[in-house]
């Protein structure tokens, strides 16, 4: 073993770092052959070798000589190929260098080249569906002449279609823009549709364009009525404004006639068109009746009418308040039958017109009593006081109720009748018996302010009186108090029946005097100022004067009235009113 030993380490020596050359199995047979010499076959080997090297030398030149052109050959060749090998490795260098961006450039070139099918993929089936394409895109423009030409079943149509593309192809710009066109189209068929309800449209149209609206579904059932409601309400409010304002009796009288025939028609129309039956399960989260909307929207009308006859009875009507008082009763019964009579609305608008204008005219005759008083001089014989026959007197037709001619012989007690006379023939025209209190106040107060202008004028005159100024002063308070204001009851009893008042209170006609002087004026109040200037005679029986008679009152009960038209011609100096006969 340690003879092997020793020959493996002499083989590692021997080898050396040339074992593991291009010879490394040639040297190590030769190192196996050495180590099977012997000892003086190991003393020859070296001049073996020797040999051998000298043999071999010889060879190499001999070969070198008769082949030193091949060598010449293969040593340029040699050159040559590592010149050769030299360019080639530079160039593959360059190549290299190169590659990475011919590689980008050839993906680029795919992505273009896959672009560039696409697009002619897409050009091309552009073209197999050019037809449909051209279709669609001309949407906008069909649905714009339809919607211009009135074309609104076709436009609807379209609205539809298009609407059905935009939940299928949202993120397509050209769709998108096509349906907003069809909007703007849209806008303008329902802004058309709008206005055709501002005009004079009739129930078949009405129906039409609100079926129109229901199927664009933009409103909700209650702004749809609403809409409606404000539509129509516009034509009618063009149609009121185009009535003259100048006459206050021809512009309401128009007013009424617009609105009966007009507001009637609205109404109509939307009772056919809408629906106000409460549902049996109303749906959940409303909160707004429908019928609530059209019942305030008349309600609206309704007062707006009302604001306008106030306006217009304030103005003034002349003496036509009784047949505007007719066309308004009618147009409120024509209302009753939708539920909107409002008649009992019109009462107070016409009784405060006509209290004002019966005030007006109290007033009148007052300022102009007063006027007379201060040009008057007790200086004219009576013509028909004492029973004298300078003038004859024209008795009283069956029916009438015939003024105290001896009021004739004092002109401001004539002209005070006269004008109180005419108010009473304005108030007959339009004479609501709930006015009676207020006409007897009225004329109480008229009477105290005559009162006192008497007073007036006898504190001023009453030194400068004679003895028959005194006289006849007498007589005219005795004719105002006597004859006058006897004969205002009478008028008042005409005026407001006191079965009439009694019926209206309810109770009998025996009670009214519980309430007090109404319907009657207080002669003994308008006594007690002037008694002192009364003759003694007449002092006596205030009371008598103050309770209209029996007879009398039952006179004007029975279809008294107040005097025709034509029936009075007095003297000249104290003209009494010619007065239509009242209806009682």
């Amino acid at each position: 073993m340690a003879a092997a030993a020793e020959e493996a380490r002499l083989l590692a020596w021997l080898r050396g770092p040339a074992a593991a050359g291009p010879g490394g199995s040639e040297l190590s047979a030769y190192v196996a052959e050495l180590a099977a010499l012997g000892l003086a076959e190991l003393g020859r080997e070296p001049a073996r070798l020797a040999a051998e090297r000298a043999r071999v030398g010889a060879e190499t030149r001999r070969l070198a000589f008769e082949h030193y052109r091949a060598f010449i050959r293969s040593a340029e060749c040699t050159g040559r190929a590592g010149r050769g090998f030299g360019g080639i490795e530079s160039r593959l260098g360059s190549l290299l260098g190169r590659l990475p961006a011919l590689q980008d450039a050839c993906r680029n070139f795919m992505r273009d080249a896959e672009e560039i099918a696409c697009s002619r993929r897409m050009n091309s089936l552009t073209l197999n569906r050019h037809t449909e394409i051209l279709e669609i895109l001309e949407i906008p423009q069909l649905m714009d002449t339809c919607v211009r030409n009135g074309y609104y079943e076709e436009a609807l149509e379209l609205a539809a279609y298009v609407r059905r593309l935009e939940r299928k192809h949202s993120g397509i710009p050209v769709i998108q823009g096509i349906v907003d066109e069809v909007r703007q189209s849209a806008q303008l068929m329902l802004n058309q549709l709008i206005q055709q309800l501002r005009t004079n449209i009739q129930l078949p149209a009405c129906l039409r364009v609100i079926g129109y609206l229901r199927r664009m579904d933009v409103f909700t059932e209650a702004e749809l009525r609403i809409k409606f409601l404000q539509a129509r309400d516009a034509w009618l409010r063009s149609i009121q404004a185009s009535i003259p304002d100048d006459d206050p009796y021809f512009h309401i009288t128009k007013t009424i006639e617009a609105c009966r025939v007009h507001l009637f028609d609205i109404v109509t129309q939307y009772r056919a068109i809408f629906s106000d039956e409460e549902p049996l399960l109303p749906p959940e989260g409303q909160a707004l009746n429908e019928g609530a909307i059209f019942h305030g929207w008349v309600l609206q009308k309704v007062s707006e009418f009302l604001r306008t006859l106030e306006r217009d009875l304030r103005r003034g009507v002349g003496g036509r308040l009784d047949s505007l008082l007719g066309q308004c009763m009618y147009f409120g019964l024509s209302f009753s039958r939708v539920g909107a009579d409002f008649r009992g609305q019109l009462a107070p608008l016409f009784q405060r017109v006509a209290a004002a204008a019966f005030e007006k005219a109290v007033e009148e005759a007052v300022e102009k009593f007063r006027e007379e008083m201060n040009s008057y001089t007790l200086i004219s014989a009576p013509a028909v006081l004492g029973g004298s026959a300078g003038v004859p007197v024209p008795a009283a037709q069956p029916g009438t109720l015939q003024p105290p001619m001896v009021l004739l012989d004092f002109p401001p007690l004539a002209c005070f009748l006269n004008g109180l006379l005419v108010a009473f023939n304005d108030l007959r025209l339009c004479c609501p018996v709930a006015l009676a209190q207020d006409v007897t106040a009225c004329l109480e107060d008229a009477l105290g302010e005559v009162t006192k202008t008497i007073l007036a004028f006898h504190r001023a005159e009453e030194a400068a009186f004679s003895g028959r100024e005194q006289e006849l002063f007498a007589q005219f308070c005795t004719a105002f108090l006597d004859d006058l204001l006897p004969y205002l009851n009478r008028c008042l009893q005409l005026l407001f029946p006191p079965a009439q008042i009694a019926q209206a209170l309810g109770v009998p006609p025996t009670q009214l005097q519980r309430f007090g002087h109404l319907g009657r004026i207080d002669v003994v109040a308008l006594r007690e100022p002037l008694a002192f200037l009364l003759p003694a005679s007449a002092e006596e029986e205030p009371a008598q004067e103050n309770t209209p008679r029996p007879e009398r009152e039952s006179e004007a009960m029975a279809g008294g009235s107040l005097p025709a038209q034509g029936q009075e011609n007095p003297p000249t100096g104290a003209l009494l009113p010619d007065i239509p006969e009242a209806t009682g």
